[in-house]
């Protein structure tokens, strides 16, 4: 690993921000995310009727303690693509229904009792996954889309819904989108120095994760350094003690053509992420990775600043 100056955090050979992949903690779990509350880390997860150790057979969300692997009690059953975030002192959580017609929000101050709340319901659209940021005056939900078909084009698209106090929420015009002519699967949205940032799944020769941004949500500038991820030997290490025989065979021999759903937060002074890998056909692999740096450096480092025409070499 190379590294820059400090003040622009760690980078690879080729100059990109360097991301260490930890290796497998769980299979047919995705669509996850870190986050810190109340000086803890927890995952955000959609358990899926098909979960490999779901008893229950049916979907619902939790969050589990990194540190002791401890579960909350089951909330948010029968919907789908949980992401959290959280603000002050308290934790939320939105996903969409299993009809894919609307958004909620679960809200908690004390990750036991969970209030309900609509973000945004209309028939007319698909939705798949949302990521929840702060901007400088007020917050951002990306959401993913594929119909109506003149603002999916190509599934899956971007879409935007904006809120000054996460309760009352607007849908931006079409044209704040991510992109219509191709598959540009949405997953992660951040907000720094006037920029917003969306880290999406792209795909080219199998699936990768990629990253652009933008002032405005409607023009969007491509990071020079993408991919951000991509299906590595380095997916298939297990971190996990607590996967039995018949998973491990899997993590061996699965096809591997996808890194997706990257996720990330700051703690303990380095960037803690998720991502996803494996098929993209039902075969998916939850994996960690960290980036020793801060998320602005992580942020900044996509797109570096062009040096001087007359600058010193």
């Amino acid at each position: 690993m190379n590294s820059t100056a400090s003040s622009q955090g760690p980078v690879d050979a080729a100059g990109r921000p360097q991301i260490v992949k930890l290796g497998t903690i769980d299979c047919d779990m995705v669509e996850t995310n870190p986050l810190v509350f109340q000086g803890r880390m927890y995952r955000c997860e959609w358990v899926r009727p098909g979960y490999w150790a779901n008893a229950t057979a049916q979907s619902y969300f939790r969050l589990v303690d990194v540190a002791t692997g401890e579960p909350t009690a089951a909330f948010a059953h029968g919907h789908e693509f949980a992401c959290g975030f959280v603000a002050g002192d308290t934790v939320y959580v939105t996903g969409t229904t299993g009809d894919r017609a609307t958004i909620r929000m679960f809200v908690s101050k004390d990750l036991q009792t969970w209030e309900s709340r609509t973000v945004f319901s209309d028939p007319a659209y698909g939705m798949f996954n949302t990521s929840l940021c702060r901007a400088e005056a007020d917050y951002v939900l990306m959401f993913e889309i594929d119909r109506p078909a003149e603002q999916a084009g190509v599934p899956f698209t971007a879409r935007f819904l904006r809120s000054r106090d996460l309760r009352h929420w607007e849908l931006t015009p079409p044209v704040c989108h991510y992109e219509k002519d191709r598959y540009t699967a949405p997953h992660c949205l951040r907000w720094l120095d006037g920029w917003f940032y969306n880290f999406y799944l792209e795909a080219h020769e199998g699936y990768e994760l990629r990253v652009v941004r933008s002032r405005d949500l409607i023009r969007w500038e491509v990071s020079p350094l993408n991919p951000v991820l991509r299906a590595s030997v380095e997916d298939r290490v297990v971190r996990t003690p607590h996967l039995p025989d018949y998973l491990r065979d899997r993590i061996a021999t699965a096809h591997n053509c996808n890194n997706s759903d990257i996720d990330f937060c700051e703690h303990a002074g380095r960037l803690v992420i998720n991502y996803s890998w494996g098929d993209q056909l039902g075969t998916e692999h939850l994996a960690e990775a960290v980036y020793h740096g801060t998320q602005a450096q992580f942020l900044r480092g996509w797109f570096p600043e062009p040096t001087p025409v007359n600058a010193p070499r």
